[in-house]
């Protein structure tokens, strides 16, 4: 810590993180080289999902690159962490779906950040999968509302879609539409429970619907450093997926949990905590990696 001495204090300490992340002019993120479209998909739930999708959003929002959120998910949390409206008959992702509205109409600006916008999902989009069921192609809904045209509209780098905790036709649409996907795994037991199952249905829209998609970033979410279970869950999942995990590890933390039930997330609720840091610290690896791959 570049304050540390005489007059170092935790509160001084945590002042200081704050101020990185409240004073982003110090730290601009590189853009992609092309525009990257990112699934944050995992069926299980309670893995930080939302949390992750939300926070890595504005943190590379905060960071100078225009950033939107694509709330799939029915309940709304990711809306609801950025503070955009999401009550019934607002413009929102489920009158996108349907081919009512263009993408721009329903995306609203977050008091987050002017660069992060959020297309919200109110509660209409829990009948949306029976009605996507008999629409023409139903899998490719979302892509056609993400197209080129739209995006280049809202001129953003990164499209996050958060989607709901399951793997049907809302799950399906996100990845149809997205060339990665972002898996959260908690470093608890049972971590990789199910995960077998979401990679083998990536495998099959990969290979009937999607050739372009791939597991492109694999976040570690909730470490817990006084378990030595966290310990070997991290080393399972590094010892799986290699690099395509991101050496930053997001630590449990009350203050995340906390943020969303105040409209914000963690980088404006407590911009100095662990947690902060932590998902500025995964933003920056992302971005970076965004910008010497060329991933999109």
């Amino acid at each position: 810590m570049s304050g540390e001495g005489a007059g170092w204090t935790p509160i001084a300490a945590e002042a200081e993180r704050a101020t990185k992340v409240l004073h982003p002019e110090s730290l601009k993120l590189p853009r992609p080289t092309r525009r990257r479209i990112m699934t944050v998909a995992n069926q299980k739930g309670g893995v930080g999902k939302t949390t992750s999708t939300v926070n890595l959003a504005a943190a590379l929002a905060l960071h100078g690159l225009k950033t939107l959120v694509i709330d799939l998910d029915p309940q709304g949390n990711a809306s609801t962490a950025l503070a955009v409206e999401h009550r019934s008959g607002t413009p929102s992702v489920y009158e996108v779906l349907i081919g009512e509205i263009s993408l721009a109409d329903a995306a609203a600006v977050s008091n987050q950040s002017e660069n992060l916008y959020c297309v919200p999902a109110t509660i209409d989009l829990a009948g949306a999968e029976i009605e996507l069921v008999s629409m023409v192609a139903r899998e490719s809904r979302l892509k056609e509302a993400l197209n080129s045209e739209a995006l280049d509209q809202l001129g953003v780098d990164y499209v996050f879609i958060d989607c709901p905790p399951s793997l049907g036709l809302l799950t399906v649409n996100a990845l149809v539409a997205a060339k990665e996907v972002l898996i959260p795994i908690q470093c608890e037991y049972y971590a990789l429970e199910g995960l077998g199952q979401l990679l083998r249905n990536i495998e099959l829209v990969k290979a009937h619907l999607n050739p372009a998609l791939d597991v492109s970033t694999i976040l570690l979410t909730m470490y817990d450093g006084r378990t030595k279970l966290a310990d070997q869950v991290t080393s399972e999942v590094r010892g799986h997926f290699g690099d395509t995990c991101l050496s930053t590890v997001i630590p449990r933390s009350v203050k995340v949990s906390e943020a969303p039930g105040y409209g914000q997330t963690v980088l404006s609720y407590d911009p100095g905590s662990r947690g902060a840091m932590s998902y500025l610290d995964a933003a920056r690896e992302i971005a970076t990696r965004g910008a010497e791959e060329g991933t999109a």
